[in-house]
């Protein structure tokens, strides 16, 4: 059942994995993988029964490719409709839910601040809200930031090197979402404590400079959390 589901039950490495798999269906537009991918992220980190997992995945690469052509922030809109039908499925799995609407229209504008040569730590920010409005959590946490800005980042990784990505480039992106991934999951577990893991899952640490990041941006005056 959906009510099982839960947004916070991902193991970081994992989701990590299934992201960068996601983005590379994009790009070489293997759009059947990425629906594959799409419902093993919703079976497997979210709990999410099969039915709904199926609803969200549709709902996730119709909104992809109703994306890809576009060329216009007016044209863009029309990957709203699933967006906004991909949240309000994932609303299920959150206690006491969030606001759909909100959650579709950041996710359109991060992905077209991409497209506007709008630099990493600037639609972070956007990442960074995105994740606050879903998990109900201040914007301007530093841990969200750095998941904002770390995914941000493996995202611009990506786009610099363009089609001449290789296999070692996506295990870089990997490795930057899976530091993304674990600092979001401090959050989102209420824990200021790292989390624990198995010596099979792959710590931050595997990822230099995750802790080190999170110390940094702990320091900064909650006026000057947004980086420029």
């Amino acid at each position: 059942m959906a009510a099982e589901a839960d947004l916070r039950g991902f193991e970081p490495a994992e989701i990590a994995r299934l992201e960068t798999a996601m983005w590379r269906d994009y790009y070489e537009k293997r759009y059947v993988a990425l629906f594959g991918h799409l419902y093993e992220l919703s079976r497997t980190q979210f709990g999410f029964a099969p039915l709904d997992s199926f609803r969200i995945a549709l709902s996730a690469a119709q909104a992809a490719k109703a994306f890809q052509p576009t060329r216009s922030r007016a044209a863009a809109d029309a990957a709203l409709p699933p967006l906004v039908i991909y949240y309000r499925l994932l609303a299920s799995a959150v206690p006491g839910g969030f606001d759909v609407a909100e959650a579709a229209r950041l996710e359109l504008d991060w992905w077209q601040a991409r497209r506007e040569a709008v630099g990493p730590r600037q639609y972070g920010v956007t990442v960074a809200r995105l994740a606050a409005s879903t998990y109900g959590k201040p914007a301007d946490d530093p841990s969200l930031l750095i998941t904002g800005i770390g995914r941000a980042e493996a995202m611009a990784y990506r786009d610099a090197r363009g089609q001449a990505m290789t296999d070692p480039d996506w295990s870089k992106v990997e490795c930057r979402s899976r530091r993304a991934y674990w600092s979001l999951k401090v959050t989102v577990a209420d824990s200021v404590r790292k989390p624990s893991y198995s010596r099979q899952q792959k710590s931050p640490g595997q990822c230099r400079g995750f802790w080190a990041e999170l110390a940094e941006i702990s320091t900064w005056p909650g006026s000057e959390r947004h980086p420029s």
